[in-house]
């Protein structure tokens, strides 16, 4: 057999289209003192696109954002047709083009929600709705994964990329030859070129990014060699835009797309967090950590895993906590009026462990967890105010089962995501954790995808 591994891990671009072979490397050499470049990072969330411009001095030009449609919830089942990202992303990305010179973009890259995958033909069409990451009906397939795959992988459990592709393949009647992640079905929408992806996105399709391929364990799965994607490191594959995507949007034909990441290394990055030992917690719809380690860390018993990022690694994990829980109680509007009146300096005493359904990924790997939300008291503030330090509990937790496996405490903690501006949850989570914790000056991902477009352009960092 054949398989798909990481060809150019030193970021060799895919030779460009016939189209674009003349200006392939036209927006390389730029004077620096001219520099004029723009570079645009996507960020495909649970519950919008958003969108946003930054230049070569990492300055934010303008940034878009369309919501999706709220995921329905169906006990095990998550899916979300990939039209509607690319319907968002038009409109996102129409209206952030009408805010800059269009003819100015150099790089875009994208980044996707971890473990959201879909199947295609050979040209990207879908064959149906994408299984998204919380989507856990693959009970049987990670049955048979852990009795194939080691236990330091992160392809173990219902929710991992892997699990879905064995889902799918045996659970649709048409014929199909490629798995994609969101990023990399975006990706090719936009370039006309399928099955690339980045090393971030692939980690929970069982890639092994400590060797930087695809691991012989793979070929006892029943899955085929070519329906897995060509990896590259993030920020190191140049894609030429199609030519009628250019026309489309009014971009230059020299416009590259670069391999992305992940949502939440997205934001990391855009937090500016960079030495080991940095922290970032993202309070989306679901709770997310991540630390910066010399070394990675694998414990799928707790739902840890870690991602590469140059020589560096990411270590960290996905609770199914956060605000998707919240808005199950509470509208949007209800939480922004009941915010002020919380008092982070009156706990509530309330032992909550707040999830939307039942099972947790981290940092306990229980698929049986129930929810733990009573007694409910009668006031709703006092509800509102006892999940939110349940939320910040499982923070807590996640932080010390990293650091029980050899990653250090954090000293701080940079914050992104919706929650962030809360201040009065802030206040509750320093006092869970004991440690300062800030906002991010750029909390967007989108952000953290405009750096990646620019790296793989400028290449000095991120």
């Amino acid at each position: 057999m054949s398989w798909p591994n990481t060809e150019n891990p030193a970021g060799r671009p895919p030779p460009p289209s016939v189209c674009h072979e003349h200006t392939y490397f036209l927006n390389a050499f730029v004077s620096p003192g001219l520099d004029r470049r723009l570079f645009i990072g996507i960020d495909l969330g649970t519950s919008g696109v958003r969108v946003c411009a930054i230049d070569s001095g990492r300055k934010i030009h303008s940034s878009h954002s369309i919501d999706l449609p709220a995921l329905p919830t169906m006990e095990a089942r998550f899916e979300q047709h990939p039209t509607l990202w690319w319907e968002a992303l038009t409109r996102s990305l129409q209206g952030l083009l009408e805010d800059i010179p269009a003819n100015d973009v150099a790089a875009i890259a994208i980044d996707g929600t971890s473990g959201s995958i879909l199947l295609s033909d050979q040209d990207g069409n879908p064959t149906g709705p994408a299984l998204m990451y919380r989507d856990a009906r693959a009970t049987e397939e990670a049955a048979l994964i852990s009795r194939i795959a080691p236990p330091e992988s992160a392809v173990h459990g219902p929710s991992s990329g892997l699990a879905k592709l064995l889902w799918l393949s045996s659970h649709i009647d048409s014929r199909f030859d490629r798995v994609l992640n969101q990023a990399d079905w975006i990706m090719g929408q936009l370039s006309g070129t399928y099955g690339i992806s980045d090393e971030n996105n692939c980690l929970k399709l069982g890639y092994d990014p400590i060797h930087r391929c695809w691991p012989e364990w793979i070929k006892d799965l029943p899955l085929e060699p070519r329906w897995l994607p060509r990896v590259y490191p993030i920020g190191q594959s140049r894609l030429s835009i199609d030519c009628d995507i250019a026309d489309r949007f009014g971009l230059p034909i020299s416009t590259r797309i670069i391999t992305g990441t992940t949502d939440s290394i997205a934001a990391l990055l855009a937090t500016g967090a960079r030495a080991p030992g940095d922290a970032v917690t993202s309070l989306g719809s679901t709770l997310v950590l991540k630390m910066i380690s010399t070394r990675p860390i694998f414990a799928p018993e707790y739902g840890i895993y870690s991602h590469r990022l140059g020589d560096l690694w990411l270590a960290g994990g996905a609770s199914n906590s956060g605000g998707a829980v919240l808005r199950q109680y509470f509208t949007q509007q209800q939480l922004d009026a009941m915010a002020p009146g919380l008092h982070p300096e009156r706990p509530t005493g309330l032992d909550y462990y707040p999830l939307p359904e039942t099972g947790e990924r981290f940092p306990l790997a229980d698929p049986g967890l129930s929810p733990q939300l009573s007694p409910r008291p009668s006031d709703p503030l006092r509800f509102f105010q006892g999940m939110l330090e349940g939320i910040a509990g499982i923070e807590k937790q996640g932080y010390q089962k990293l650091r029980s496996l050899g990653a250090p405490y954090p000293g701080i903690v940079r914050t992104v995501g919706g929650g962030a501006a809360n201040k009065a949850w802030t206040k509750i989570r320093q006092r869970r954790l004991g440690i300062d914790i800030i906002s991010a000056k750029h909390p967007e991902a989108a952000y953290g995808a405009a750096l990646l477009a620019r790296y793989g352009m400028m290449g000095d960092s991120l």
